[in-house]
């Protein structure tokens, strides 16, 4: 039997090894194939195909209308544009909240169908059980702590989590448990700097924030808002390093200028018949020859 290996594509180990060597680790999300080759290009470490696309490119108002089909679809567009990134796909609301089959189920189709490496979900300590399933799978998993979107509802909406002493011990607390689990990094999100810095500080996997400051592992960014692709507030962590809303909104007038004026397309974008053809099909002639 051949073996068949690619020495170039990151792994869950490289990822590990990037915090013991203190380097930072760079994850963005991305929803289709060009945005995908375009950020693996980039060198960003790891794709996360998140559940945010249901909000950011389907226009939701939440994460939780999201279904297993437009993940497992999304992740496989990514999949096809990524040379070396880490691929991860997140597990959607009520995609593993559900019997240990169902869930061994969904989380094997994002590495079957999507052709990714690794998986994420959402939750503390009461995520162990199925950590433990997932890696009995042989299905890496990534962790997620802190403001956990599909939470919305029981959190009360889309509020920084740990500001209190005692809430900052208690995600520490669902930090160190997941960790034994086996998980190989977890995203922080919506954590004061200090706690978050806390949590990475007591972990031997890697952390990557968002809304959690500078002192976490990595970080990590919805695409759109980095690119300033949507056109509603950002939240206060949010960078944003391009603006092609505007960018968008300003080549569609221009195209819609040009057509109105006549002057899209030109002669040189259009397509021409063969010397001396005509539609009409009888070859043409010079004044000279009639």
């Amino acid at each position: 039997m051949s073996h068949h290996f690619q020495t170039a594509r990151i792994t869950i180990s490289d990822i590990g090894l990037k915090k013991r060597r203190g380097e930072k680790i760079i994850m963005l999300t991305a929803y289709d194939y060009p945005t995908a080759r375009a950020l693996d290009e980039a060198g960003v470490d790891i794709l996360l195909v998140g559940d945010s696309l249901g909000m950011v490119v389907g226009g939701l108002e939440s994460t939780l209308p999201v279904t297993m089909d437009m993940m497992v679809y999304h992740t496989s567009m990514v999949a096809r544009g990524r040379k070396k990134a880490l691929l991860v796909g997140d597990m959607p609301y009520m995609s593993y909240h559900v019997s240990r089959a169902r869930t061994l189920h969904n989380a094997s189709r994002f590495i079957r169908e999507g052709g990714a490496d690794a998986i994420k979900i959402e939750g503390g300590r009461k995520r162990i059980r199925t950590i433990r399933a997932l890696l009995s799978a042989e299905i890496p998993v990534m962790g997620h702590i802190g403001l956990t979107p599909q939470s919305l509802n029981m959190m009360g909406g889309y509020r920084v989590q740990g500001k209190t002493s005692d809430a900052a011990h208690v995600l520490l607390d669902d930090a160190l448990y997941i960790q034994d689990a086996g998980v190989f990094s977890m995203v922080l999100e919506g954590l004061p700097a200090e706690v978050a810095a806390m949590i990475t500080e007591r972990l031997d996997v890697p952390t990557i924030g968002i809304g959690a400051g500078r002192g976490c592992d990595g970080q990590v960014l919805v695409i759109h808002d980095v690119l300033g692709f949507i056109d509603k507030p950002s939240a206060r962590f949010v960078r944003k390093y391009r603006n092609f809303f505007e960018d968008i909104k300003e080549s569609a007038r221009d195209f819609r200028a040009d057509v109105e004026s006549g002057s899209y397309p030109s002669d040189s974008e259009c397509y021409h018949m063969a010397p001396g053809q005509t539609p009409e099909g009888k070859q043409a002639t010079n004044a000279a020859g009639a």
